[in-house]
């Protein structure tokens, strides 16, 4: 069946949006130590604790609010919440560049993370209208975008902020708007009347989602693996500018692309890989390989002595980017279709309070491994805890499988 011309201009408004979340997400790493110097007037080390706690917000807030906007987006459709959540990332990025305060700062950060939750309505947006056996790619399509916003953002940032660290998010927000504009004409209603339900509080927020999910079978089990993932995961943003800056002398223009060529080398794995690798080798397979995958390049970077290595690793750690879309897919099936946006919620809430919690871990473990301690003193210790991590990750899924081979 031919998609309706509306139906391709809807799909790709979905995913310029969640392109823009996650290039709202790397736009600020190349150019956060100037900015919070300049607007707190602080040197690079107080500049890095307050930037640890603007991610945290941002966390914070996605995870409150992502079971909340699902929820909405099965009571009164998916066309309005989205919308608001673009148009609102578009009121933050000019809130980031005019914030004459750190203050201001932190609320830019919220709310990018509460209007960055939209990419729990896009996923329940393509959930809508993808069959289940077609929501594997459908999700590593998405999961191609998160890849290249990782390009753009980080790129944008460096390239953008030699002009001042404020520049950036300028661009950022005419882009942010005119999607929304966009969006307004062309995004049509996916979820039908007679298939919504009503708003219920309890459902909407973390612990009662996590509540609810505990009816599906095998959501929970796959919840906790995607958790411990995102939680090992989330070394990356927490220490890669820090970490490259100590280790390499890195100024902010390679710090940026660095980040891209990770993003690149996401977004084509998913993007041109998945669908055929998902046929081949099916989805609990890729998403072991994307984690064998993880877990090797955390401890190649941890031990890198150049430029050169790591591009090279770089390479080796893209088919890291098959675990989420592969197990996002899997627990897509166990859940009704009018659960769509709160299965995406509670994922989204999930990989939140994860990445939360850990960029909070690894900056602490940053500082501790960068000065003298009784174990050990080097700027990769952190890769080195998340290969670990990743190991036991890898471990608690190939458990699963068996359970489930066997029942």
């Amino acid at each position: 069946m031919t998609a309706s011309p509306q139906s391709r201009f809807a799909i790709i408004f979905v995913f310029i949006t969640v392109l823009l979340d996650m290039v709202g997400f790397g736009l600020i790493i190349p150019v956060q130590p100037a900015l919070i110097e300049q607007v707190a007037n602080v040197d690079v080390a107080h500049a890095s604790v307050i930037g640890g706690w603007m991610f945290f917000a941002f966390s914070a807030a996605q995870f409150l609010l992502g079971p909340t906007l699902g929820n909405l987006s099965d009571a009164y459709g998916r066309r309005p919440l989205l919308l608001l959540a673009v148009f609102g990332l578009g009121v933050d990025y000019l809130i980031t560049a005019f914030a004459p305060s750190v203050g201001w700062l932190f609320v830019g950060r919220t709310l990018a993370g509460v209007c960055g939750a939209s990419y729990v309505i896009a996923n329940a947006f393509i959930a809508d209208i993808t069959p289940p056996e077609g929501r594997a790619k459908a999700f590593g399509m998405m999961g191609a975008a998160f890849g290249l916003g990782f390009v753009i953002g980080p790129a944008l940032g460096g390239l953008l902020g030699a002009f001042g660290p404020r520049v950036p998010f300028y661009a950022a927000a005419c882009v942010s708007l005119i999607n929304f504009t966009f969006g307004y004409f062309i995004l049509p209603e996916t979820l039908a009347a007679e298939k919504r339900r009503p708003f219920e509080m309890a459902r909407a927020n973390p612990v009662g989602t996590f509540r609810i999910f505990a009816q599906y079978r095998q959501v929970l089990p796959l919840c906790m693996v995607l958790t411990m993932y995102f939680f090992a995961t989330s070394v990356y943003p927490a220490i890669w500018p820090f970490w490259s800056t100590a280790k390499f002398g890195w100024g902010p223009s390679l710090i940026g692309t660095t980040l891209a060529a990770f993003g690149i080398t996401m977004a084509v794995s998913q993007g041109l890989l998945t669908g055929p690798l998902v046929k081949r080798l099916g989805e609990w397979n890729l998403a072991l390989v994307g984690l064998v995958s993880g877990m090797a390049s955390c401890v190649a970077y941890g031990f890198a002595s150049g430029l050169p290595w790591v591009l090279v690793i770089l390479i080796v750690h893209a088919p890291e980017g098959f675990v989420h879309p592969m197990l996002s897919a899997m627990m897509s099936r166990e859940v009704p279709e009018n659960a769509q946006g709160e299965l995406q919620g509670g994922l989204g809430s999930l990989m939140n309070v994860a990445m939360m919690l850990g960029t909070v871990f690894y900056s602490q473990a940053f500082g501790y491994f960068m000065q003298e301690n009784p174990i050990y003193v080097s700027p990769g210790a952190g890769f080195f805890i998340a290969g670990a991590l990743l190991a036991i990750t890898l471990l608690a899924l190939l458990v699963f499988h068996h359970s489930q081979r066997k029942t």
